[in-house]
């Protein structure tokens, strides 16, 4: 079964005061789909169980300012502020090619309960985007291009943020980094 990639930071001297700047930062910095350049924004309060306090559609998600302004709006120190978008990766089909997959980039309130204590949080879709799968013909350069997009992410938000530690990790809890080792190991 496939399980969810996500990029969690932990960052020094994080603030309800520093916070949307932090978050404007990695908003800028992040490769979205040039395929599909829609977004969602989407706001909880308190914690995941509770359905949004808003939801709010952008036909561009790279729109930094508009995305802020809605945030501005709604600021509050429990809140997590969640981008819903897409970012280009290579994905079987009938057949290898680029494609628009679906990214979600959160950052949590100082009083908002985060899954493991991390303020910024990426979840960079199902792991087989990055591994090989059963049933799916081996394309070695697009699963190296596709974890390198990865690699590259990780380390353009360890030069803009404050990171105190990072982790890739996956629902399974299984270390995720020596399975794309692994898998890069065995594709060579």
């Amino acid at each position: 079964m496939a399980d969810s990639v996500r990029l969690s930071f932990w960052l020094r001297g994080f603030t309800e005061h520093n916070m949307l700047s932090l978050y404007e930062r990695v908003l800028r910095r992040f490769p979205y789909s040039r395929l599909a350049p829609a977004g969602m924004l989407r706001i909880f309060a308190l914690d995941y169980a509770e359905p949004p306090v808003l939801e709010e559609e952008f036909d561009d998600a790279a729109n930094v300012p508009a995305i802020l302004s809605i945030i501005r709006e709604h600021f509050h120190n429990d809140c997590a502020f969640q981008l819903d978008c897409c970012w280009d990766l290579w994905h079987y089909g009938e057949d290898w090619s680029l494609k628009p997959c679906a990214v979600s980039i959160a950052i949590f309130g100082p009083f908002f309960e985060s899954p493991w204590g991390e303020q910024v949080q990426i979840d960079l879709g199902l792991d087989f985007l990055y591994l090989p799968s059963p049933g799916v013909p081996p394309n070695p350069r697009a699963l190296r291009s596709n974890i390198r997009s990865v690699l590259h992410l990780a380390e353009d938000m360890q030069r803009i943020l404050p990171v105190d530690k990072r982790a890739l990790w996956s629902e399974s809890g299984e270390n995720l980094a020596e399975r794309l080792q692994e898998a890069v190991e065995e594709e060579d």
